[in-house]
């Protein structure tokens, strides 16, 4: 699919990603068959992003302790480009507990 650069909601929708701490990574040509993988460091942190067998794209951060398993990081193509998410508050998957809001005093 090819997007003209004058389009209003591809404009909308990058203005969107790298004001929300999305990054891009790639072209999703860079990974052509199932099981491709792609291997970038963004920060200095280590990222494999992976074509899996059901033609999802995902990425992980690669940890450097010893029996540290690859962790998950938010991943999403749009308009055939690739784009991670390392922010950890977008990979919390348990809710946090909820603030009051009742003052103190009261």
């Amino acid at each position: 699919m090819t997007t003209p650069p004058d389009d209003r909601t591809f404009r909308r929708e990058m203005a969107t990603a790298y004001r929300s701490g999305w990054h891009f990574i790639d072209l999703l040509t860079a990974l052509p068959r199932r099981g491709d993988s792609l291997m970038v460091t963004l920060f200095g942190e280590p990222i494999v992003v992976v074509l899996e067998e059901d033609e999802d794209v995902r990425a992980y951060r690669c940890l450097r302790r010893p029996r540290g398993a690859p962790q998950p990081v938010r991943c999403a193509v749009r308009y055939g480009m690739i784009f991670v998410n390392l922010d950890q508050r977008d990979h919390e998957l348990v809710a946090s507990e909820p603030h009051s809001a009742t003052p103190r005093s009261a």
